[in-house]
């Protein structure tokens, strides 16, 4: 038995459940990094936590698993390129530590799709991309298919990461 210390439901709002955000592109920040084992132990992935920086769904969290060691050289091969993609888009082009690609806008392209297990709807991770803030000759910031403007620098023109 657990102690709930008064708990009382009817002083908090109850959670609406999460369902996947739309297929879109989302400005997110990498929010945690955690390298763990796969479940036959032959490998490891890297679990990549992201948050959505702006628009309708602000604050929501994605996730990524990149498996950098494996004994399928395919796997690893995939892997290594999300991470080049992922530090392109970053400016960090040789990351002694994970923790080096936190809290850096970039855009993910997020899609849907069935899980494998359960059929429930889930997001994926389709790519990741550099934050393009003014595309030539636009004079403004780019637009995601999603709807939600890909950035800006904000308050007295200082980047969210510099702040």
């Amino acid at each position: 038995m657990a102690d709930l210390n008064g708990f009382n439901a009817h002083d908090v709002e109850p959670n609406a459940g999460f369902d996947p955000i739309p297929t879109g592109k989302y400005l997110v920040a990498i929010t945690g990094t955690e390298v763990k084992a796969t479940k036959n132990g032959k490998g490891e992935f890297l679990e990549i936590e992201m948050q959505v920086l702006e628009g309708s769904h602000k604050g929501r969290k994605l996730w990524d698993r990149l498996t950098l060691r494996h004994p399928n050289d395919q796997t690893v091969e995939i892997a290594r390129g999300t991470l080049s993609a992922i530090c392109r888009a970053a400016n960090v082009m040789r990351p002694k530590d994970s923790v080096e690609l936190h809290n850096v806008p970039i855009v993910a392209s997020v899609a849907v799709k069935n899980r494998d297990d359960t059929g429930e709807p889930t997001n994926v991770i389709k790519g990741y991309a550099k934050r393009d803030v003014n595309p030539p000759g636009s004079g403004r910031p780019s637009v995601p298919t999603n709807g939600s403007p890909v950035g800006s620098a904000g308050a007295a023109g200082v980047p969210p990461w510099k702040r």
